[in-house]
């Protein structure tokens, strides 16, 4: 099985404060993989490190073949347009409509023209659920939900081979949770898809993820699928996972 995403003994410090003291993990072609944790633990900050959004104070994280912390600036920007982000709160920037968030990546990126990014922003829409007509609404107009669905179609905006999710099920009640789910699911398959998500779902956890690795006092103390979690002792394991 290849191996999309290999992190190497990393290291993070901010300041005086280690976050994490020696990371190792490996992310597999086609599954969705977790990144869990007690809060404060590094899991988004680890997740930014993969794409690049914070630096490695020490160690090595592999994506799709590169080293992004040994990467040329021109490398750095081939290497973005194969992911795609959803940020917790969605991050659309509220001065656009969904339409126009969608096709920010493709106006900026690509050279298509006005028509043809219409067609893939309507595409897109349609894939993650979201109706035409919601694509004239902005930010401010539409749930939370929703906001989620659009920040998602703006990820797979440039047809992604990796997805990244922070916390896509959070502040959603239980029945759009399950939904979300579902969507995510569903889009691996289709699109085949990596994904690496950051949750504190414990349905999503069960229901969605193939693996996942579990970072407590600033290590990996678990590494597989939730069915080999009752192997692990951790104050986080046994109070997140057996309560």
């Amino acid at each position: 099985m290849q191996q999309v995403i290999k992190v190497e003994n990393v290291k993070t410090v901010f300041g005086n404060k280690v976050v994490h003291d020696g990371l190792n993990l490996h992310v597999n072609e086609g599954e969705i993989y977790g990144l869990l944790g007690p809060s404060g633990c590094g899991k988004t900050t680890l997740m930014r490190e993969m794409v690049m959004l914070e630096h490695v104070y020490s160690g090595h994280i592999y994506v799709l073949g590169k080293d992004v912390t040994r990467i040329s600036q021109i490398q750095v920007q081939q290497l973005r347009e194969n992911w795609g982000v959803l940020f917790q709160f969605g991050a659309l920037f509220s001065s656009l409509n969904i339409a126009q968030n969608i096709a920010r990546p493709l106006v900026e990126y690509t050279s298509l023209s006005s028509s043809m990014i219409e067609e893939i922003v309507s595409l897109k829409l349609q894939l993650v659920g979201l109706k035409p007509k919601d694509a004239l609404l902005y930010p401010s107009q539409i749930s939370g939900g929703m906001k989620k669905k659009a920040g998602l179609a703006r990820a797979l905006a440039m047809d992604p081979k990796l997805l990244f999710l922070d916390e896509p099920t959070s502040g959603l009640d239980p029945i759009s949770a399950r939904e979300f789910d579902a969507l995510i699911l569903k889009l691996r398959d289709l699109l085949n898809l990596t994904i690496v998500m950051v949750s504190h779902d414990l349905h999503s956890i069960k229901g969605t993820m193939d693996r996942f690795a579990i970072i407590d006092n600033k290590k990996i103390v678990y590494e597989g699928p939730y069915e080999g979690i009752h192997t692990v002792h951790s104050d986080f394991v046994d109070k997140f996972f057996r309560e």
